[in-house]
């Protein structure tokens, strides 16, 4: 295709192609995008966007996670336009710094929950998740240098978790798919089975009872290690793009528990979970645990602009900055000026319109009645929801809990599908259906999104009937 200037008016088909040849995609097949067309999203507004042929969806997926105050917010827009006419950019090397970033690392600061020893103080800013979490990898390290124990190198993460797709994000996260490209996890990285409790409880165990053993797994491979080699356990308080596996009551204490005992670092990887999403600033005050480094991106900015950070615990930075020196770790954009106006605009918005509260109280009350009701569904094993996250498992036999097996893919991609052709955007995890709606939405919005899906089951239902699947 010829170039093309920005005033000219573009076909749908005008887009797939020069999407087809210029724009390689995360998490893609380019072949078979190509051969298909991308769809293309061209405006949003609430909880709903808009493709290229005027099309209404309603985004129960948040963008990816992060559009927790809906879409078209004209604060965020005028804060980015303000601060770009104010200062644009600069750098946070050389012993500079800015206004929005000072302000938001106090902010933030003043949001965290005080856990002693472990209460947080202290920003290490980045421009995303997997950034943040290779950040972590980093301090971490570092930390144990700087004590004169440079053996704990070892971080202990999880089977099935997304920690980013950075080399070190990757190999932090448990998903065999990715440690298959590029020679995953790097040294050093070892994983545990995660806490799901469909799949892995045993026989007239309780959710409880698995939360303790599957808790037991992380001393299990401390002990296999060496407790002298270990440096840190990293978790999503709630498993995201896993499937929205969400741990019994009885896990994030017990793993409290074992990291104390063997004096490990604990890592709260809260890109997708923190600011709102499961009713509580940051997640690790609702599971009941303390860790020393909580990562955050996506919902401190609801996504309008990339920024990303650390929150490192008091435990943590005093070493750092008492013993350390320079730390040789940054970016380009740390601290980004826009972004962290940006971010403070977007806190100070939940903070008018109460959306934790919101989330905790009678909105996600309401938001988990209505899930619940989808147990009743023949397609459904277990539907579950923690705060403004919830998922299903679609499900062979209801009775026995028998899975799709070797068809789980397709089943879940079936769902996908109509979902998408009736206006609900909702993610497939194999047989795991997904969502995490803004969390602007009201109760009507609820039920709308309630009847979007429920259609969507009984579409994927008589479907997969007349495949011979059921």
């Amino acid at each position: 295709m010829n170039a093309i200037n920005d005033k000219q008016t573009l076909s749908t088909r005008d887009i797939q192609a020069l999407d087809s040849a210029h724009f390689l995609h995360p998490f893609t097949d380019f072949k078979d995008l190509a051969a298909r067309g991308a769809r293309v999203i061209t405006r949003g507004e609430g909880i709903y966007v808009w493709d290229s042929e005027g099309d209404k969806m309603l985004d129960a997926m948040s963008g990816l996670w992060c559009v927790n105050v809906g879409y078209g917010r004209k604060e965020l827009a005028d804060a980015a336009y303000q601060q770009m006419m104010t200062l644009p950019f600069y750098n946070s090397f050389f012993q500079t710094t800015n206004v929005p970033a000072v302000k938001l690392a106090a902010r933030l600061a003043a949001l965290a929950p005080k856990v002693g020893e472990r209460s947080f103080e202290h920003v290490f800013y980045s421009s995303s998740g997997s950034e943040s979490n290779d950040s972590n990898v980093r301090m971490v390290r570092r930390y144990w240098d700087l004590l004169g124990q440079p053996r704990r190198k070892v971080i202990i993460g999880r089977m099935n978790a997304y920690h980013g797709s950075t080399m070190a994000g990757a190999s932090l996260g448990g998903m065999t798919g990715m440690h298959a490209q590029g020679d995953l996890p790097i040294p050093n990285i070892t994983h545990i089975e995660q806490p799901y409790f469909f799949e892995k409880g045993l026989p007239g165990e309780t959710a409880d009872e698995f939360g303790f053993r599957a808790a037991r797994w992380l001393e299990e491979k401390i002990l296999a290690v060496g407790p002298e080699r270990v440096a840190a356990f990293i978790g999503e308080p709630v498993q995201g793009a896993g499937g929205v596996i969400i741990p019994p009551a009885t896990y994030w204490p017990e793993i409290q528990r074992i990291v104390d005992k063997y004096g490990i670092l604990l890592i709260s990887d809260e890109v997708i979970c923190a600011f709102g999403r499961v009713g509580h600033w940051f997640a690790y005050e609702k599971f009941g645990y303390k860790p020393d480094l909580v990562t955050f991106a996506k919902g401190v900015t609801s996504g309008y602009i990339p920024l990303g950070g650390v929150m490192v615990g008091n435990r943590v930075a005093e070493v750092l900055i008492e013993k350390g020196g320079e730390f040789n770790h940054g970016y380009t954009y740390s601290g980004h000026p826009v972004a962290c106006a940006v971010a403070l605009a977007n806190l100070d918005l939940m903070e008018r319109e109460q959306l934790p509260q919101r989330v905790k109280g009678e909105l996600g009350a309401y938001f988990a009645r209505r899930y619940a009701e989808l147990n009743e569904h023949p397609l459904v094993g277990l539907a579950e929801t923690c705060g403004f996250m919830a998922g299903l498992v679609l499900v062979k036999n209801k009775q026995t809990r028998e899975r799709f097996g070797s068809d789980a893919t397709l089943v879940g991609m079936v769902c996908r599908g109509h979902c998408f052709r009736n206006g609900l955007i909702m993610r497939a995890v194999d047989d795991r259906m997904i969502i995490a709606p803004p969390l602007v939405m009201t109760t009507s919005d609820i039920d709308e999104m309630m009847r979007l899906i429920r259609l969507a089951l009984d579409l994927t239902h008589k479907d997969l009937k007349e495949k011979g699947l059921l």
